[in-house]
C-alpha cells in the first residue's frame, strides 16, 4: 500500500509525533488532531487518501470539534439550573396549554433572528421555566449566546454593582446576550435604583435582543412590585411590542402526580 509520506514506512510516520509536535498543536488547540493522530494517520493510510484529503479530512473535524467545544461551553456559561428540552415536556397533561403555539415558535426558529421576546404567565409549578429553558438551549445550540437567572438573583447583581461601580459593566454583559431568560418575575421588593436599572437594561436589549421571561403574575399586577406605574407602562410596552405572550394561567400544576 502506497504510504501518504513518500519515503516512509508506517511506523515512522506514526513516530513523528513527537513533543515539539505536541507542544505546538496544543498551542493552536488543535485537540483533534492531537488526540487522533495515530487513527488519523491509519484511516488515511489504509483509504490511500492524498494530501489533500487527508488535509480535508483532519480541518473539518477539527472544525466540528471546536463548534461543539464553543457549543458545550456556551451551555455551562448559561447556567441553566436544569436544561430541559422541549422533547420532554409533558404536553399530554398541559390540556389548556396552546402546544401548537408554542411548537411553530419553537420549530420556525424565527424568534432569534427577528428579536422576538417570548413570555409565559402563569402559576407556580405548570412549566413555564422548563419551556423557557429548552428555548434557550435551542438558540445556544444553534450558536447564539445565551443566559437564565433568577430575577431576584439579576436584581440583586444589579444594585451590588451600583456600588463597586460596575454597573455600566454588569448591564452591558446582560445587555449582550442573544437570548436572556429572566425566571420568576415578580414578588420581590425592590428598591427605586433596581426599577432604573432594570428598564435600563430592558431599553437596551429592546429590539436588539430575545428576552424569555416567566412570571407568576399578570401584566396588571407588575406595577405591585415595580411600584412605577409609568416606568411599568413603558417596560411591558417594549417587551410587548414584538413578543410571543403564553397563558397558563388556566394550566395545571406538573409537580403534582398525575391521577391514574
Amino acid at each position: 500500500m502506497r504510504s501518504i509520506y513518500p519515503f516512509m514506512t508506517s511506523l515512522q510516520v506514526m513516530s513523528l509525533m513527537n513533543d515539539e509536535l505536541i507542544k505546538m498543536l496544543k498551542h493552536l488547540r488543535l485537540s483533534y488532531l492531537l488526540n487522533g493522530w495515530d487513527e488519523q494517520l491509519k484511516v488515511a493510510q489504509e483509504k490511500q487518501y492524498s494530501y489533500f484529503q487527508l488535509l480535508t479530512e483532519v480541518i473539518e473535524q477539527e472544525y466540528k470539534t471546536k463548534i461543539e467545544n464553543s457549543r458545550i461551553r456556551r451551555l455551562k456559561q448559561a447556567k441553566i439550573p436544569e436544561q430541559l428540552v422541549m422533547e420532554t415536556y409533558p404536553f399530554d397533561r398541559q390540556k389548556k396549554l396552546a402546544q401548537k403555539k408554542i411548537l411553530t415558535i419553537y420549530d420556525s426558529f424565527n424568534y432569534m433572528s427577528r428579536h422576538e421576546n417570548i413570555i409565559w404567565i402563569g402559576p407556580t409549578g405548570v412549566g413555564k421555566t422548563g419551556l423557557a429553558s429548552s428555548f434557550l438551549i435551542q438558540a445556544i445550540n444553534r450558536g447564539y449566546t445565551g443566559r437564565s437567572i433568577l430575577f431576584s438573583e439579576l436584581l440583586e447583581e444589579l444594585y451590588r454593582s451600583r456600588g463597586d461601580l460596575s454597573e455600566a459593566k454588569v448591564i452591558r454583559t446582560y445587555a449582550n446576550y442573544d437570548c436572556l431568560h429572566i425566571d420568576e418575575i415578580g414578588y420581590v421588593e425592590m428598591e427605586p435604583v433596581q426599577v432604573g436599572q432594570f428598564f435600563t437594561l430592558m431599553h437596551k436589549r429592546h429590539k436588539n435582543k430575545t428576552t424569555l421571561i416567566t412570571s407568576n403574575l399578570g401584566f396588571s399586577e407588575w406595577d405591585s412590585f415595580f411600584k412605577n406605574s409609568q416606568l411599568t407602562a413603558a417596560l411591558i410596552d417594549r417587551l410587548l411590542e414584538n413578543a410571543h405572550v403564553i397563558n397558563m394561567k388556566n394550566c395545571i400544576s406538573l409537580r403534582a402526580k398525575p391521577i391514574d
